[in-house]
């Protein structure tokens, strides 16, 4: 039977050899490849940083498990100083949208500069054409369901400039109107081209041609494009019919901006509680800068329901219903430990006199996502250090495994964010200094505390 067998088999390899082909190559004498492949090719390290840095990180876990006290008391010190920087908080804000939100030194804004120097502003003098800037003003925008142009309209608006002209207001136990603070033109008050053309009497209306947007009168031809609004014609001529929106004009002085910024308020409230016939939108030049500093606190309420769902969720990732192996706490210092970094970082820059600003007051919430994925790293390699060792040899081993996915993901950020100061515009830089910073201090405290 094997002879059987063995004589198959045989049969088979001449098959298996007639169909198949093979290749024979001579022998190397492995000394001559020498030259071309190095023999201390497995000399060649890749590790020449992570090695010293996980050393490094290993000799100060076992330092901090050697000596806790010493990195539980000195960061709250350190914080605790760096922290007195929000005294000056107020001090240090800078919320001006033009100074934030446009490049620092743009084209426009040396070009403005230029025709500032050589076109120099008098409020005595006033025209809006001489405009640089958006300059000092209100403006409303009458409406109704009848046209503006009959004579019931009229009187409400005439009525309603005659309010605005006459308010009082209050500064420094004086008391003010409209005529103190307005820019002039002959030594008075700019006025409304449309208001004057009727005299301040709207049963005039119905005996004055209006022409748009030009109207001839005795003085000349009286711009109206930005007086009228939705104008209907009669009979394809430019004689205006009626109109849907009216719109006035009140420019004010820049010399006294906290006169200026009193008027415009009390113009705000007045309006904002006015009940007629009409319709009427509002603004002013400082509406816009005043809503930005009122967005911070409407953002409170939502900014505190997103931080109690991570700092909650992070504390429920680290729970374990075995008391032993549960790293509620743990969760709970990790969370502290960032808001000391952010407490360190926004302090010293404060300190320093770097300028405030609200697209700053988000960083936390990052370094809060920061800081808690670092210390899920040092959690997840502290759970597989053997539980027999002494807590510094544990921290050894911990701080080991943990110091490259730390630095990388700390150092890059802060890197990126320090970059991001080289930006012209200064909302940018503000948040990319201020957090990079912070992202520092995260760094440090994971690693120390």
């Amino acid at each position: 039977i094997m002879q059987i067998s063995a004589h198959e088999e045989a049969e088979k390899s001449q098959q298996h050899n007639k169909y198949s082909c093979s290749c024979k190559f001579p022998k190397v004498n492995a000394s001559k490849l020498s030259h071309f492949f190095p023999t201390p090719m497995a000399k060649f390290h890749t590790d020449c940083i992570e090695r010293p840095l996980r050393m490094g990180f290993e000799m100060m876990g076992y330092f901090i498990g050697s000596h806790p006290w010493w990195f539980l008391i000195a960061p709250l010190i350190l914080s605790t100083g760096l922290g007195s920087g929000f005294y000056f908080l107020k001090e240090r804000m800078s919320n001006n949208i033009e100074e934030q939100f446009t490049p620092v030194n743009g084209q426009a804004k040396l070009e403005r500069k230029y025709i500032q120097e050589t076109f120099r502003r008098n409020d005595s003098m006033f025209s809006s054409l001489r405009l640089s800037t958006d300059g000092s003003y209100a403006t409303l925008i009458a409406t109704s369901n009848r046209s503006v142009l009959s004579v019931e309209s009229l009187q409400d608006i005439i009525d309603l400039d005659l309010k605005i002209r006459s308010m009082e207001v209050q500064a420094d136990n004086q008391t003010f109107q409209y005529v103190h603070v307005c820019a002039q033109m002959f030594g008075r008050c700019t006025s409304n081209d449309i208001l004057d053309i009727i005299q301040y009497n709207a049963n005039n209306i119905n005996t004055v041609n209006l022409t748009f947007p030009w109207h001839h009168s005795d003085f000349g031809r009286i711009p109206l494009l930005l007086s009228l609004g939705s104008v209907k014609f009669n009979n394809e001529s430019s004689v205006v019919e009626s109109a849907e929106a009216m719109q006035l004009f009140y420019y004010l002085q820049e010399d006294n901006k906290t006169k200026t910024h009193l008027w415009l308020e009390s113009f705000l409230n007045l309006l904002s509680n006015q009940s007629s016939s009409i319709q009427v939108s509002y603004s002013t030049s400082m509406s816009m800068q005043w809503e930005f500093d009122k967005s911070p606190s409407s953002v409170i309420y939502m900014f505190s329901i997103t931080y109690a769902i991570a700092i909650t969720f992070s504390i429920l990732s680290c729970w374990r219903l075995d008391n032993v192996r549960t790293k509620v706490w743990v969760a709970v210092c990790g969370v502290f430990s960032t808001g000391l970094a952010v407490l360190s970082g926004f302090g010293l820059l404060l300190l320093l006199n770097e300028p405030f600003v609200m697209t700053a007051a988000s960083c936390p919430f990052m370094l809060l996502g920061i800081g808690l994925d670092d210390t899920f790293i040092l959690v997840s390699c502290w759970q597989r250090t053997r539980v027999l060792d002494g807590v510094p040899d544990r921290l050894a081993v911990t701080y080991r495994d943990a110091a490259v996915s730390m630095s990388i993901t700390s150092l890059t950020d802060a890197l990126a964010l320090f970059l991001g100061c080289g930006s012209p515009f200064g909302s940018v830089r503000s948040f990319c200094i201020y957090a990079g910073v912070s992202v520092c201090f995260c760094y440090l405290k994971k690693n120390l505390d």
